[in-house]
């Protein structure tokens, strides 16, 4: 199986959930701002590369982790990947996770301030405070969908 975060950027609240899947970031507590930045991809979505897969790792189940930025797409993301699968005749299942009811004004404000305005030193405090206060929800997102790929 496929499992695929996915949120807008692709720099945040997908990333912390793909790699709270894999286990690069606690269950137990909230992470560290060192552990938060030291993820791969966190804060770091590069202009132009959303829609891309970006591959996290494998978890214990064997199972591919993606995260990706859907950019304007919102709701069509998933139908669209969906028809892929379809069209391609691609017969490996594929869960598709949004990590965007988690996100708040706090991710919203530094992730554009960081990696839209360019300005890093002063929207990452904020991005990373505001994934902190997301950290809850971004648990509870990837606990209630275990059961799907165990």
């Amino acid at each position: 199986m496929k499992v695929i975060y996915h949120c807008f950027g692709g720099a945040h609240s997908s990333v912390t959930a793909a790699a709270i899947h894999l286990g690069l970031l606690p269950r137990d507590r909230l992470p560290t701002t060192e552990e938060l930045l030291s993820l791969p991809y966190f804060d770091a979505s590069p202009e132009g590369r959303q829609g891309q897969f970006q591959y996290m790792g494998r978890d214990e189940k064997g199972n591919e982790v993606y995260c990706v930025g859907r950019r304007g797409l919102g709701e069509y993301f998933q139908a669209l990947v969906k028809g892929l699968v379809s069209a391609l005749n691609i017969k490996e299942e594929i869960l598709l996770l949004d990590t965007s009811s988690c996100v708040n004004w706090l991710m919203v404000a530094g992730g554009y301030i960081s990696r839209r305005l360019g300005a890093v030193r002063l929207g990452r405090p904020v991005v990373v405070l505001g994934t902190l206060k997301a950290y809850p929800c971004l648990l509870s997102l990837v606990e209630s969908n275990r059961c799907k790929w165990g």
